[in-house]
């Protein structure tokens, strides 16, 4: 009996969320285009209004974050392999050491 062994793949998995994340922004984007309705007055249309503005942040931070995975997936092809960016600015004790 053969088993097919399905091993996971991290970059097929970053494109699916991208695919994902796609749909999510597109779907806030139209929330955000409903128009306000005109008979709502008082703390009824602030909540409504601040829910528009909560969305529009939310989805540019999705566009953001969208944005570093692709680019992560880029480096992924191009080394095999994820690497936090590095700093070479001196570290905690060059940092503190006398002069």
């Amino acid at each position: 009996m053969s088993r097919i062994k399905n091993e996971f793949s991290t970059v097929d998995a970053s494109y699916r969320l991208m695919k994902s994340m796609e749909i999510a922004i597109d779907n806030m984007i139209d929330e955000i285009k409903k128009p306000v309705d005109s008979e709502v007055t008082g703390s009824a249309r602030k909540a409504e209004l601040q829910s528009i503005k909560q969305t529009a942040v939310d989805c540019k931070e999705l566009i953001v974050e969208r944005q570093r995975l692709q680019e992560m997936i880029s480096k992924l092809e191009e080394t095999g392999s994820i690497e936090e960016d590095k700093s070479f600015s001196g570290g905690f004790a060059e940092k503190y050491a006398r002069k």
